[in-house]
């Protein structure tokens, strides 16, 4: 009997941790203020609507009417684009690899947030803290030296991933009840001492009021389609999974526009948190596109110039920096939970021992970001996963279901319990069909052009070496396109010892 969503509110919540993560808290920030405020924010929503939400629904119908995780239900759609969701899971998988690095640092920068007591008004000494402690080099050219305090931090990372979903269903409705409310709560602190700022007004001028001049600005459109389709978790085989463990009487077209509009309110509020922020401590102008950036060199300068009570100032980074850390812990381990969940589906094996050892396998290969030339390597499989994997994988992902498959099937299924709100069939084809492959289509070669552009093989100024580039970008990409592939000889390798694979299509009834 597979798993199931003890309550709906538990799958509302639970997708909602997934999709909420870090770049909510602070890439979401950075790029509205990158591009005039309110004029991101139109295009943002705009962006949603006409690609988010119905891509949303389609990954969690399918999961739900295949039980499958997202190999298996995209085999049963079409067997022929099993190969879309191998490719969905490895994405995942590479994610997760540097993603709990990135938490590794927000749980270090928790762990140090008594040092902004001595660092008061020393905004130089506050953005040197991150870069001193994790002993980076910021080349590819460190890998013989480590940051211990990152790998104990990394060490925490992974066991508290494991520890939540190590029951499944289970032990992840009991960790969402906290971990979704936790941030909002610290978030409304954050923002309410944001409005008590000097300046705070002028911060929400610049969030809200719009600068529509930007709209003609091509990198506004690619920033705002690439943050929706990176923030709502698709493409990454995870909502396949939680889609798999619902109900069958699961109202899908009302939940999906529940999580995508919690998303976006909770990146609106770390918007406003941030904006008012900056404003209050007179660095409006110093925010970055960057999250790295923003989250651990620009914010810990506003942080010691808050205000010239030291304590204030390491009470307000303590607040901060756990609202990050649970924002970081429930998209690590969704990331996990739908890699585990097709491979574990595929090759009928052990779900709690499967994700064990994906744990295991997914922190050994990640102590590369641990060493000196960690943030380098993560620079650059960053940009490859986010700019190219994910694109392409969602545009297998429409053309399988839209042109090789009945879109009314999925819409059936989006509806199958709804009387309130149904998705409108116009609105659903007319999204998965054309919409979504042709927009995203034009992100992936206005990246493939911005890639070449500045005429090297990974991207205009990026100083990193070839060898580099090829093992931690292409390479990985590889891996990730053809993990279809691989997985066919592994399964003709096990097939031989009288493995049988299961083979499921859309009319096939599973509990």
């Amino acid at each position: 009997m597979r798993d199931k969503w003890s309550s709906r509110s538990t799958f509302i919540l639970a997708a909602v941790g997934s999709a909420v993560g870090l770049g909510n808290a602070w890439r979401f920030p950075g790029l509205a203020a990158k591009h005039g405020g309110g004029a991101f924010l139109f295009v943002y929503i705009l962006a949603m609507l006409c690609i988010g939400i119905p891509l949303l629904m389609m990954e969690i119908a399918i999961g739900r009417r295949t039980r499958q995780g997202a190999p298996g239900a995209m085999r049963a759609v079409n067997k022929k684009g099993e190969f879309g969701g191998w490719v969905a899971v490895s994405n995942g998988i590479a994610i997760a690899i540097y993603y709990a690095e990135v938490f590794a640092w927000v749980i270090l920068m928790f762990i140090l947030s008594y040092k902004f007591a001595g660092l008061t008004g020393n905004t130089e000494g506050a953005s040197s803290l991150w870069i001193s402690t994790i002993n980076t080099t910021g080349t590819t050219s460190g890998f013989f030296t480590i940051s211990w305090p990152v790998l104990g931090c990394v060490v925490i990372a992974w066991i508290s991933c494991y520890l939540c979903i190590r029951n499944g269903t289970s032990s992840v409705g009991k960790v969402v009840k906290y971990t979704v409310s936790l941030p909002v709560i610290c978030m409304l602190i954050l923002a309410i001492r944001g409005f008590t700022m000097p300046g705070a007004m002028a911060g929400l001028a610049k969030l809200f009021i719009p600068d529509w001049s930007a709209l003609g600005d091509s990198t506004l459109w690619v920033d705002a389609i690439g943050q929706v389709f990176y923030s709502l978790s698709v493409a990454m085989a995870i909502m396949f999974a939680y889609g798999s463990f619902l109900k069958k009487d699961s109202n899908i077209a009302i939940d999906a526009v529940v999580i995508a509009f919690a998303d976006f309110f909770i990146s609106l509020l770390a918007g406003i948190v941030m904006f008012t922020t900056m404003a209050g401590v007179g660095m409006l102008d110093n925010m970055s596109a960057s999250g790295i950036s923003t989250a651990f060199i620009i914010y810990p300068q506003a942080i010691v110039s808050l205000t010239s009570v030291p304590w204030i100032n390491a009470a307000f980074a303590y607040v901060f920096y756990f609202c990050l850390i649970t924002l970081a812990i429930d998209s690590l381990f969704s990331i996990v939970e739908g890699a585990s969940t097709a491979i574990s589906d595929k090759f009928k094996l052990n779900k709690k021992k499967t994700t064990t050892i994906l744990c295991l396998v997914e922190a050994v290969l990640g102590l590369v970001f641990v060493t000196g030339a960690g943030l380098a390597c993560l620079d650059i499989t960053d940009n490859f996963v986010n700019s190219y994997t994910l694109i392409l994988t969602g545009i297998f992902e429409v053309i399988i279901v839209g042109w090789c498959f009945k879109t009314s099937k999925v819409l059936e299924q989006i509806n199958l319990n709804t009387e309130k709100f149904k998705m409108p069939a116009w609105w659903f084809n007319l999204s998965i069909k054309y919409i979504t492959p042709v927009i995203l289509s034009a992100l992936f070669v206005w990246n493939v052009i911005t890639l070449f552009r500045g005429g090297g093989i990974y991207g205009a100024g990026d100083g990193y070496s070839l060898w580099a580039n090829i093992v931690f970008g292409w390479l990985i990409m590889g891996l990730s396109l053809f993990s279809g592939l691989i997985v066919k000889a592994i399964v003709k390798a096990k097939a031989r010892k009288g493995f049988v694979e299961p083979d499921y299509d859309w009319e096939t009834e599973l509990d």
